[in-house]
């Protein structure tokens, strides 16, 4: 598979106060892959985010951007962004985030992985993947939160809280956008299994993942708090999903 195979390309990027940012790992996105295309989702950054995206925009016709109207989390900023890029064609629409700890110059792994997927992850916890600048907590939180996802939701991925990924349009389409509700961080792991579920392929290939260096860091206690009790909810609902499923394949079988 050559690169013009998989169509056209876009790059969903949400962004709140990454004015020292932006216009700096976008620059360095259109560098690495010319042809791709980047849409900015900006939810009313008082930094003055969203006029730097605008002119980032007026300078480059493969930059687009959408303003919402306030911050209402990253899932749904990805929902919207990814609904108008379905909307407008895209056939690989991909995220990643405003703050440089995705690097643009290894977006090509990604793509390149999609012969025979359907979503590909550049994961941190594969052979190969790493971790720069992150204090021992914060990796150990990280990699625990992705333990217990693989533990109790079953899903065979070693980073699904991961927000560096691309998907193929039609794996969008078929695990229905419309029904995420999802809002916050935790809504990585809602598509990872959401993909799973309706039999999809995912891929992990390797990517180093380095801390920002500029502005604050959005993760916090109460945000890592709440994906918790969302996957453990889900997972009690699989759980309890399968119980009845194995009870009535027993009484389908007394005879």
């Amino acid at each position: 598979m050559t690169r013009s195979d998989l169509g056209r390309v876009l790059m969903v990027v949400p962004t709140y106060d990454e004015a020292d940012n932006l216009a700096w790992i976008i620059g360095r996105l259109r560098a690495a892959e010319p042809d791709v295309h980047v849409l900015v989702v900006d939810d009313a950054s008082p930094d003055g985010t969203g006029a730097i995206a605008d002119r980032l925009a007026a300078e480059d016709d493969h930059v687009h951007v959408l303003h919402r109207e306030g911050k209402a989390g990253l899932g749904a900023a990805y929902v919207h962004g990814f609904t108008h890029a379905l909307a407008a064609g895209y056939d690989v629409i991909g995220e990643m985030d405003a703050d440089g700890s995705h690097q643009p110059e290894e977006l090509h792994r990604l793509l390149d992985a999609l012969d025979g997927a359907d979503l590909v992850i550049g994961s941190r916890y594969v052979p190969g993947g790493s971790v720069v600048n992150w204090p021992w907590r914060r990796e150990a939180l990280s990699r625990g939160g992705n333990l217990y996802v693989r533990l109790l939701l079953g899903v065979p991925v070693r980073d699904a809280t991961a927000g560096f990924r691309v998907f193929r349009r039609t794996a969008l389409e078929k695990i229905d956008l419309a029904t995420v509700r999802s809002t916050g961080y935790v809504f990585q792991t809602d598509l990872v299994a959401r993909t799973l579920r309706a039999g999809l392929t995912v891929r992990e290939v390797p990517i180093e993942f380095i801390e920002r260096v500029r502005g604050d860091s959005k993760m916090s206690g109460s945000v890592a708090a709440e994906s918790l009790r969302r996957i453990t909810a889900w997972g009690l609902r699989e759980r309890a999903q399968q119980v009845r499923r194995a009870l009535r394949g027993g009484r389908g079988g007394a005879r």
